[in-house]
């Protein structure tokens, strides 16, 4: 259970990251793009890992034997992407007005590692429902939590939980691999 709780907080570190820097930027309510961040990108966060544990538990069976690797394949290449993208300029500089069609997007690209990460679900000792909805909360909470923080002191701490959440990864990955 505590490996799900590690693997939630370091997916959600890519939405926290973009909530920053959303919040960092002049626009309208802070409440309301904090609302926005928490639902749009905890429900994606939420349900991307759904879908990669439905379609890793189709193909467990073939794959079974190097499972552990696949995980950690994955897991470390989602880690280690992460790790390259802190030390880059977030997308958020680039967007003019939030809206819903802005956040549908960003709560998808933030997510599509969520959808490789439930992959490594399948080797894990929790339900997948209970683990896709701690992944959502954690992920809602962090953005919510995000734009406040970006509002309050800038981009400062963008970069560095994104580099977080890719050490996390990678560690779960490490470690799915060494059990």
């Amino acid at each position: 259970m505590i490996e799900v709780l590690f693997l939630a907080i370091a997916l959600s570190m890519d939405a926290f990251a973009v909530s920053i820097g959303l919040g960092s930027r002049p626009h309208g309510s802070s409440r309301r793009l904090a609302l926005l961040c928490a639902v749009y990108f905890g429900v994606f966060q939420g349900l991307m890992p759904l879908i990669g544990y439905l379609a890793g538990t189709s193909v467990l069976g073939w794959v079974e034997v190097y499972a552990p690797w696949i995980a950690f394949l994955l897991l470390a290449v989602i880690g280690g992407k992460m790790i390259v993208e802190s030390f880059g300029d977030g997308v958020e500089e680039d967007i003019r007005r939030v809206s819903h069609r802005v956040m549908l997007l960003l709560a998808l690209a933030t997510s599509i590692d969520a959808m490789a990460a439930g992959f490594a679900l399948t080797l894990l000792e929790v339900g997948p429902s209970l683990a896709c909805m701690m992944i959502g909360v954690a992920t809602a909470l962090f953005s919510w939590a995000g734009v406040y923080i970006g509002r309050r002191s800038g981009t400062w701490l963008e970069s560095k939980a994104e580099l977080l959440g890719g050490g996390v990864l990678i560690a779960i990955g490490l470690r799915i691999l060494l059990a």
